[in-house]
């Protein structure tokens, strides 16, 4: 079946959530303003207490492809990109790209990223294709993440290697078709579940292999909390997934084979 046609990208927003990041937000931007000299960059601060906000005012203040959305608590990753999703929705940006600050998404991934995006709905730089690798992570680090999106990919039947992952390039009109008003989720199981929305709407993902480091500078954000977090959403949407086919075979046994 031929692929949709779609509009040619135009205009790209870059979205950077940020908290406690002062020190990496400036390398991340110059990174993505020398890549990507024609995106805008949109810094998410959640109200950092060590002056990130300020530092982004200063580089907003320096160059206007530079624009800081300013938000009054630490609400997490999801919230900060439902905010930065519709802002940039709102503004007439036809492309989105999520990217960390903290130096482990490598701006020089974005043309690879945005040329798979003429052709796809949601482009994931993904760890675990060929082609990917991590740097600097412990052996247990790799084994969890790799354990996890398998854990996702078997129970929800998804066929994508890294659904976790946070370095992704969405086209506008994809992100308005997947229904973000019920989006609950935060953490890394953000990531997780609009790729498993995405799938489920029958939209075309495709993964793109990048070199993820793991940063030098600051603290990284996953804690207990986000794991635990995570693992319970996604074994629910998996029980009523699994559940929901069940009552389909049984209703239509020609379709036990779908199991």
């Amino acid at each position: 079946m031929p692929e949709p046609d779609r509009a040619p990208i135009q205009r790209v927003a870059v979205l950077i959530p940020t908290y406690n990041e002062r020190e990496t937000l400036p390398v991340a931007v110059r990174g993505v303003r020398a890549a990507l000299p024609e995106a805008d960059v949109v810094v998410l601060d959640d109200a950092s207490p060590d002056g990130t906000g300020d530092v982004a005012d200063e580089l907003a203040a320096a160059d206007p492809q530079v624009h800081v959305l300013h938000r009054t608590r630490k609400e997490g990753l999801g919230a900060a990109y439902l905010a930065g999703f519709r802002w940039a929705l709102e503004a007439g940006y036809d492309t989105l790209v999520e990217m960390d600050a903290d130096g482990s998404h490598r701006p020089e991934h974005l043309p690879a990223l945005l040329n798979a995006a003429e052709h796809a709905d949601l482009v994931i730089g993904s760890r675990w294709v060929r082609g990917g690798r991590v740097v600097n992570w412990p052996l247990h680090r790799k084994a969890l993440s790799v354990g996890g999106n398998l854990y996702v990919k078997v129970l929800l039947g998804m066929p994508v290697n890294d659904a976790t992952a946070g370095y992704r390039v969405y086209r506008a009109d994809a992100l308005r078709a997947m229904g973000l008003d019920d989006v609950a989720s935060q953490g890394y199981c953000f990531q997780a579940d609009l790729t498993w929305r995405a799938v489920r709407g029958g939209l075309t993902v495709v993964e793109v292999p990048i070199t993820f480091v793991e940063r030098e500078v600051g603290q990284s954000k996953m804690s207990p909390d986000v794991a635990t977090e995570s693992l319970r959403r996604i074994t629910g949407w998996g029980v009523r997934h699994r559940a929901a086919q069940l009552r389909d075979a049984a209703a239509r046994p020609e379709r036990w084979h779908d199991l």
